[in-house]
């Protein structure tokens, strides 16, 4: 598949996990992704389990291969004059110039913003720093466990009047800062298609992962109140949670907050303790007494197979879900199974490998990983021979002398 994104080259030197992802958008839909790395400082994703067969190595992970699909990959040591001057004519025949390093990291390689456009004028660039490219902390570095603090996002995550938990690094660097930082791209080399003007994308990360968070900011914002930590409740009513049922660590998701929900919920369960409890009778009082009715729910659910009541809770009108694992999602989501999300590629180290397609299916234009995640490394020479125009012997001699790293 060639893709919507044909003819346009990124010369990527973002890292880890949001950057990696903004340009894996990128190549799954056909634009020539250069991933830029060292084999002295290389992408730490790489180091990151899980590792295939649990095997470590540079070229086993899961993690780093899912967020680096159908790129291309050329070692090149960035202290090195001429492994900077490979990379200057990478540039130049390049759309989008993309990183994800703290500001002033990429001007002492002579890669800042106004160093490119003095010999690529029209280049889209991309920095995705944490806190933006100017202020009193732009200089901090961070990741998406510090990002989650810094946004609320910490705070609002765990059980009511226990401590915060958070979501880890997955939310902020793959949800909202790739899906913004691949929109703002593709936003740039629109204008320039209409102008020939490149510009300068200055995305701090910790925006995007606020802009997701409307309901607190507009608690706050409205009514001067901190939204607290609520687990699994919803202030429209109760019940509202995850109950456990038969199996090993087997459970369901539930809510039935209105009283028409609520009757076809104990209907389906059949159980007396819910339907003829005067605690139970209304919204307000199943809110009032939502701790004894999750604890008298989960009761209820504890012997019944998730997958066989959620089907016969959905039938009912009732919103349920059989909480998935991974095992679930890969060998039995109905769902995903038909519309294809899993794409198989052949990895030249850890074999037959599974990747995500991408959440939306185009038309006219379809796009997917072309190829699997590449070896440290891999088209270094490949690249150094037909876009740079380099010979083998030159190619060599640049190995040689410590350029190609």
């Amino acid at each position: 598949m060639s893709g919507p994104l044909k003819g346009i080259r990124v010369a990527d030197f973002t890292w880890i996990g949001a950057g990696s992802f903004t340009t894996k958008i990128l190549a799954d839909f056909g634009a020539d992704v250069i991933k830029i790395e060292s084999a002295e400082r290389m992408d730490s994703l790489r180091n990151s389990r899980p590792f295939q067969n649990g095997i470590r190595g540079i070229n086993r992970s899961g993690y780093f291969a899912d967020r680096n699909s159908s790129k291309r990959s050329i070692t090149l040591n960035m202290k090195h004059e001429r492994g900077r001057e490979l990379a200057r004519r990478l540039i130049q025949q390049s759309d989008v110039v993309a990183n994800n390093f703290t500001p002033g990291t990429m001007e002492k390689f002579g890669f800042g913003y106004e160093q490119v456009c003095a010999f690529k004028p029209d280049i889209v660039y991309i920095a995705m720093s944490m806190q933006g490219q100017a202020g009193p902390e732009s200089k901090y570095l961070g990741y998406g466990l510090t990002m989650g603090a810094l946004t609320g996002l910490q705070y609002l995550c765990g059980l009511p009047n226990r401590d915060p938990v958070g979501t880890g690094t997955n939310y902020p660097d793959h949800v909202p800062n790739p899906t913004h930082g691949a929109f703002a791209i593709l936003a740039a080399l629109r204008h320039r298609r209409h102008t020939g003007q490149g510009q300068m994308i200055d995305l701090a990360q910790i925006e995007p992962t606020i802009a997701l968070l409307g309901p607190a900011i507009l608690d706050y914002t409205a009514n001067g109140r901190i939204t607290p930590r609520v687990g699994n409740q919803h202030i429209a009513g109760a019940p509202s949670g995850v109950y456990p049922c038969a199996g090993d660590d087997r459970w369901i998701a539930i809510s039935a907050v209105d009283n028409k929900s609520w009757q076809a919920l104990a209907t389906v369960l059949k159980c007396d303790s819910l339907r003829h409890d005067p605690r139970y009778a209304t919204t307000v009082s199943r809110w009032e007494h939502r701790e004894a009715l999750d604890a008298d729910l989960a009761g209820c659910t504890r012997s019944r197979d998730p997958v066989a009541l959620m089907h016969a809770l959905q039938a009912a009108g009732v919103a349920a879900g059989a909480v998935n694992d991974a095992g679930d999602i890969v060998k039995t989501d109905p769902q995903l199974a038909q519309r294809g999300h899993w794409a198989l590629l052949d990895h030249p180290e850890m074999g037959k490998t599974i990747y995500n397609m991408p959440p939306f299916r185009m038309a006219r234009t379809p796009g997917g990983p072309s190829r699997p995640a590449p070896l440290l490394g891999q088209h270094t020479d490949e690249i150094c021979r037909d876009e740079l125009g380099l010979s083998s012997q030159e190619i060599d001699a640049l190995r040689d002398c410590g350029a190609l790293r």
